[in-house]
């Protein structure tokens, strides 16, 4: 491996200065963030969801914002915050705040997801605010409301389904008192009554969100501005490359005639790449991340001491959805990936599986956030552990699964159509999302209306109905964010290409670009480049 000559370590500038006393005051606004973030002391409390409390925040931002273009500190921070932090402010002033609501990034998957993840001190007395933390929200979406902006219909009936077990369900039992208990689960009911009957009446049927309101999504889940018809284009011609490639694929694992669709219905019932059981599953990834780490530390990465511990977890909430959760700050909390397995779900795919561990794992979200964590000498708080960018966090995960191929360790055919698979889903989702949102002609020159939505969806994953059911409503309600990956796969290459003709091998692209934690892509190419 060659070796990467570390930074100077500097003084801390007044405004980085500034960036910690920014963290620290964001913790004590918003406890959730403290509690992912590693933060102690806010884990007893729950922030309200309010518009006062949606004030608060935005103007704590405006603070800190004054202050970049006041005080001394380096260019990149200075770029990084006016970039994050003025699209925080954009998006406050448009209301998008107060009627945030979706099946997967709004307060009561906020609520709901803290109060399952946290650890056990400080969560009794969480649950006993939630009454309050709802009664806030649905102050805010009713403020919204007032003002014409309510989420799809679709959104809410699918909130409604997320309520159901919450309100009536075991999912909070044994998580705080008995009497608070029951009134979260009374507050959660409530909501869900409220959401019938008076805001889905409220409600648009249409799904899309219009260019102008898409434009600031996609600024901000993906770091760049992006031309949002070329990439459209560009989606539709990587799904034509990946089919090829999946096609070569199936008739390397089953025979010449036999057709992607058919090799991946093999592949399902092939025992060489099933696990019958959550624990078989959890067990099983805990030992591919656990040989990533192993293999990898000191050959191709620099990997800090405190980041080859991984846990790989089931998440109870059962959404089927996938993620990742950074180490605390001081690391006192291992960083952490979590399977969200639909009720009933008891078979799995490892050729499926495979690239997803890399991608949550090493070299994926765990070395990417472990690295910045560790920069204290060279990077901000606020830099290391509150400033994330979808296009530079996802677009790193996809471009760790494809290095991962690279590397020679998804040389097996069926692991490389898992790779194919993973691929195929996020470039569909650049065409499924903007071509939903823009609402732009179906590439068989029809609407893109919820039926071709999800046959179009249907057509290019191989995921279980409840999974798929899941992944669609998600980005009909969160528009922007599910193109990030890709894009910022397709940026990260970009910038590895650029790296490599300007001299720099792999392993110091890798350190140098992961060093600066997550920002903006545009922002980080002149960080890699100059």
């Amino acid at each position: 491996m060659t070796e990467i000559t570390q930074s100077t370590p500097t003084s801390p500038s007044p405004l980085d200065e500034a960036a910690v006393r920014y963290v620290h005051d964001m913790a004590a606004l918003i406890p959730t963030a403290a509690t992912a973030w590693g933060i102690p002391g806010y884990d007893d409390k729950l922030q309200d969801f309010s518009p006062r409390f949606h004030e608060q925040v935005a103007a704590r931002t405006r603070s800190m914002l004054d202050d970049v273009d006041t005080l001394e500190g380096d260019d990149i921070t200075k770029a990084v915050m006016r970039d994050r932090l003025g699209i925080e402010l954009e998006l406050h002033e448009r209301g998008e705040n107060l009627r945030a609501l979706n099946n997967i990034a709004s307060p009561v998957q906020e609520i709901r997801d803290t109060l399952l993840q946290m650890p056990e001190a400080g969560r009794a007395e969480r649950v006993a605010q939630v009454p309050q933390a709802l009664a806030g929200y649905r102050e805010s979406l009713e403020l919204a409301a007032s003002q014409g902006n309510v989420a799809a219909r679709r959104q809410i009936t699918k909130l409604q389904e997320q309520l159901a077990p919450l309100a009536h369900g075991d999912t909070l039992n044994g998580l705080g008192h008995e009497a608070d208990v029951t009134k979260a689960k009374e507050a959660f009911a409530q909501l869900g009554e409220w959401l019938r009957t008076t805001l889905a009446p409220q409600a648009p049927e249409k799904d899309a969100v219009g260019r102008e309101r898409y434009e600031l999504f996609s600024h901000e889940f993906v770091g760049a501005k992006v031309d949002l018809d070329e990439a459209y284009e560009w989606g539709l011609s990587r799904l034509e490359e990946i089919i090829d490639q999946q096609q070569h694929c199936a008739r390397e694992l089953y025979g010449a005639d036999v057709s992607v669709d058919e090799a991946l219905k093999r592949l399902n019932g092939d025992e060489r790449y099933t696990l019958h059981g959550v624990d078989a599953l959890k067990n099983w990834m805990q030992t591919i991340a656990d040989k990533a780490v192993e293999d990898l530390a000191g050959v191709h990465f620099t990997i800090p001491e405190q980041m080859r511990t991984i846990e790989c977890c089931i998440d109870p909430a059962g959404t089927g959805g996938i993620f990742y959760t950074p180490p605390a700050e001081d690391f006192s909390r291992p960083g952490r990936m979590w399977w969200s397995v639909p009720p009933g779900e008891t078979t799995f795919h490892t050729w499926q599986e495979l690239t997803t561990v890399y991608h949550e794992g090493v070299p994926g979200h765990h070395l990417q956030c472990g690295v910045a964590a560790c920069e204290r000498d060279n990077l901000n708080l606020w830099r290391r552990i509150a400033c994330w960018n979808s296009g530079h966090g996802e677009g790193w995960a996809l471009y760790a699964e494809a290095l991962m191929a690279e590397l020679g360790y998804l040389d097996d055919p069926g692991f490389r159509m898992g790779l194919y698979d993973a691929q195929r889903l996020r470039a569909a989702r650049v065409v499924l999302d903007i071509g939903v949102h823009l609402e732009k002609k179906n590439p068989e020159g029809g609407a893109w209306d919820f039926d071709y939505t999800r046959q179009f969806l249907r057509g290019h994953v191989a995921m279980s109905d409840a999974n798929l059911d899941f992944e669609l409503h998600r980005y009909l309600g969160w528009p922007g964010q599910a193109p990030s990956y890709a894009l910022g796969q397709r940026l990260w290459q970009q910038l590895r290409a650029d790296a490599d003709t300007a001299g720099m091998s792999a392993p110091q692209f890798h350190e140098k670009a992961l060093k600066q934690g997550s920002i903006p892509m545009d922002i980080l190419r002149t960080a890699v480049l100059g």
